[in-house]
């Protein structure tokens, strides 16, 4: 198991490398980051992006760079939740 530094690393580094994705990734709207502060809860991090459609979700999801920021986290996480949802 990491130590609390190591794990507060991996996120910030997992987090800069998301939130540079709207720079090369143009159906991205919004995309933000956010770490949770009660220790309580399952989850440490939370991604919030908006885009126009299911369509451009997809092709985020496909892209080789969000790909590559997933790695970041992909040998650390032991969970993950996802929801789509439409306003």
């Amino acid at each position: 198991m990491e130590s609390e530094s190591e794990k507060l690393a991996v996120m910030n580094q997992f987090k800069d490398a998301i939130e540079a994705l709207p720079k090369d990734i143009d159906v991205i709207r919004s995309i933000e980051v956010r770490f949770n502060m009660n220790p309580a809860e399952a989850y440490d991090i939370a991604l919030v992006s908006e885009f126009d459609s299911l369509e451009d979700v997809n092709y985020y999801a496909k892209h080789p760079l969000h790909v590559a920021a997933g790695k970041i986290l992909a040998e650390v996480k032991e969970n993950r939740a996802c929801v789509d949802y439409e306003f």
